[in-house]
């Protein structure tokens, strides 16, 4: 036999991301929350187009335990427009069971026949011999192994185990709950599909972590992405297909500087050609530059930045050149303004401030420089 399906985790609906500045001629937080929801549809294609009859979603479909019911609703919907697959929902940390009762409530009476919540640890029939053994999220920091039940579950002979569930390998887990790396052969598993961690990782070929369809964090440098998953019989090792679902791209360039270099040469150097609609783009500044490199850089950011859909340029760690020429084209005839900016030199090269508060002498006397100069062209 063949068993197909699509593991996917961490659509986290309704997420808000307030940390992302909200641009005066753009609505990116709008964006990325209509590309989570997107993604559903997206699944759904992919299910159609690989001949998937289930998805599953290991835990933070929904980003609290209490989205809008329109949140709610319009997922459910979208889930049922691919009725050809069933979808199950597992409750992950953000939406455990303790905390989203009311939401898990909502999801049994309202959603369609194809969408089933597994808010039990017991074994459920898939149909095609195959036997889905979900350990849903009881509390958002349980402290412990949320797959210990796994290993009683029971299963007829011949069917395939497949389990499902929320939590982390390591320490990156934000539920505190640690999953045994070896559960797939304690609990005599065909495959286990998890969730939480929100970049794709191979824990071994039977444990996986397809990572969030839409990522959220300059952190893993892709697109988000699924899994596909066949199963010809058990016991056979699992064919595991990564297919791209997302949308946009968050990610993070390093750009090192060097004395004397054109810095905005540089910075243009290091953007992505294509596609910057739906990039948000961290660039990272080491390095050396002078002050007119610096003006120089910070002109450049400033006129690529609305290409992306969010566009970050990190200076923290640029350290400032300058001499005395630099320091002319401030103020040449010692009045306020130089002596403003010798001060600020003081305090950059002064041991006695902390690295923090040298910085922002750095970054003042490159902005006084850039407002200087503005002014005068």
């Amino acid at each position: 036999m063949t068993f197909r399906f699509l593991h996917a985790s961490d659509l986290h609906l309704g997420r808000k991301f307030a940390s992302i500045p909200q641009a005066a001629d753009g609505n990116i937080r709008g964006r990325l929350m209509e590309a989570r929801h997107g993604a559903i549809v997206r699944l759904g294609e992919i299910a159609r187009d690989r001949g998937a009859t289930h998805v599953l979603l290991a835990g933070d479909t929904f980003d609290t335990a209490t989205p809008s019911p329109s949140i709610v609703r319009q997922a459910l919907a979208a889930m049922g427009e691919t009725p050809e697959a069933t979808w199950w929902l597992l409750p992950g940390n953000h939406d455990n069971l303790r905390d989203a009762e009311p939401l898990w409530e909502m999801i049994r009476d309202t959603a369609p026949p194809n969408v089933r919540a597994v808010t039990e640890a017991a074994p459920c029939l898939m149909g095609d011999g195959a036997m889905l053994l979900p350990c849903p999220v009881a509390y958002r920091a349980g402290g412990s192994d949320p797959t210990e039940a796994l290993v009683g579950m029971a299963s007829e002979d011949g069917q395939l185990r497949i389990g499902l569930a929320h939590g982390g390998i390591t320490d990156f887990t934000e539920s505190g709950e640690v999953i045994a790396p070896d559960r797939d052969r304690s609990a005599r598993l065909d495959y286990l599909a998890l969730g939480d961690w929100h970049g794709r990782m191979e824990v071994s070929p039977r444990v996986q972590y397809p990572g969030s369809p839409e990522q959220d964090r300059f952190k893993h440098g892709t697109r988000g992405s699924c899994l596909c998953v066949t199963l010809d019989a058990p016991g056979s090792p699992p064919q595991v297909e990564t297919i791209e679902v997302g949308q946009f791209l968050w990610t993070e360039v390093p750009l090192t500087l060097h004395p004397r270099q054109d810095a905005a040469a540089a910075l243009n150097a290091v953007l992505p050609v294509g596609g910057r609609r739906d990039i948000l783009l961290r660039v990272v500044v080491s390095g050396w530059a002078g002050l007119a490199d610096q003006a120089e850089l910070e002109a450049a950011a400033t006129r690529a930045a609305p290409e992306f859909a969010h566009f970050e340029l990190r200076t923290e760690a640029l350290g400032t050149q300058y001499d005395d020429t630099d320091l002319d084209r401030i103020d040449r005839g010692g009045g306020a303004l130089r002596l403003a900016a010798e001060a600020l030199v003081q305090d950059a090269e002064a041991e006695t401030l902390g690295p923090d508060e040298r910085a922002a002498a750095r970054d003042a006397l490159a902005r006084l420089y850039a407002y200087v100069r503005e002014a005068s062209e």
